[in-house]
């Protein structure tokens, strides 16, 4: 892996043909080598006003396109995916205090609770988090097999967020399997900025969200998405897949601004924020 951007002097010398010296020290950001995990969590370290020690929430989505914009193959992220992908998954995870995830992904990749990883522990308990994220289930239906794993037997409660509206049978089902249920919209279904609100007033401030499209969709709608992550496949599946965020358009573009571009085997892995 690589970083592309931002520019550092360090990457800067590199390019130009920098003596040993400069070469030893662009090692570190410029050379082409697999990153080890301390680094990936630096290079995608949540802003320092999100967390107790500055209580404002902050919602990242991590996603993958392939190159002509699908998001998904016959339906799951994994084929267009990659070892890198995969590593990067895992840290932005071990960063989280919550996953929030749509129920139709969580039926379609299989979700299971959030594991503890011992690379990760210290840093989590130094940031004053719990051994794992807790996965936060959008579902205003509440259509989910709560005899899963990912309800019975996680490390830490799964929360479900669901409308005032919801069936008061799939409430207590979802209470008797284990799961926590957060009220987090009047109707049926949720809104995304009370989503967000509901878990920061758990203590939830670092925020990942993982999809699918449409609920990527209803967070950039709702103007609540501070950063994406987005991982480029450089494949090419043609097909009517879903793009990374789906549902009725914005009336004007969100802006966003690049903050840092890595790059392994052909994937580009980008980080924007909003302006």
């Amino acid at each position: 892996m690589r970083r592309l951007f931002p520019v550092t002097d360090e990457t800067a010398a590199r390019d130009s043909g920098g003596g040993p010296d400069t070469a030893g020290r662009a090692g570190a950001e410029g050379a082409d080598r697999e990153w080890g995990l301390e680094e990936l969590a630096t290079a995608y370290a949540y802003p320092s006003g999100s967390g107790p020690a500055g209580p404002e929430p902050w919602l990242r989505a991590n996603m993958v396109s392939t190159l002509d914009g699908a998001a998904q193959h016959d339906g799951r992220s994994q084929p267009i995916s990659s070892a890198a992908d995969m590593r990067i998954f895992g840290t932005l995870r071990a960063l989280a205090d919550a996953v929030v995830v749509g129920a139709e992904t969580v039926r379609q990749e299989g979700y299971r609770p959030a594991r503890a990883r011992e690379d990760f522990a210290a840093l989590r308990a130094a940031a004053g988090q719990g051994p794992a994220p807790a996965i936060a289930v959008v579902s205003a239906s509440l259509d989910l097999d709560f005899s899963l794993p990912l309800f019975t037997s996680p490390l830490v409660p799964t929360l479900v967020l669901t409308g005032a509206a919801a069936a008061p049978d799939r409430i207590a089902a979802a209470e008797k399997a284990g799961a926590q249920v957060v009220i987090a919209g009047d109707g049926m279904g949720v809104d995304p900025a009370r989503a967000v609100r509901a878990l920061a007033d758990r203590g939830l401030y670092r925020l990942l969200t993982e999809g699918g499209p449409r609920l990527l969709g209803q967070f950039v709608a709702a103007g609540v998405l501070d950063e994406l992550c987005l991982t480029v496949s450089p494949m090419l599946t043609a097909g009517d897949a879903q793009r990374i965020a789906g549902g009725p358009p914005v009336a004007v573009p969100r802006r966003f601004e690049l903050t840092s571009l890595l790059e392994e085997a052909g994937f580009l892995f980008s980080r924007y924020r909003r302006t």
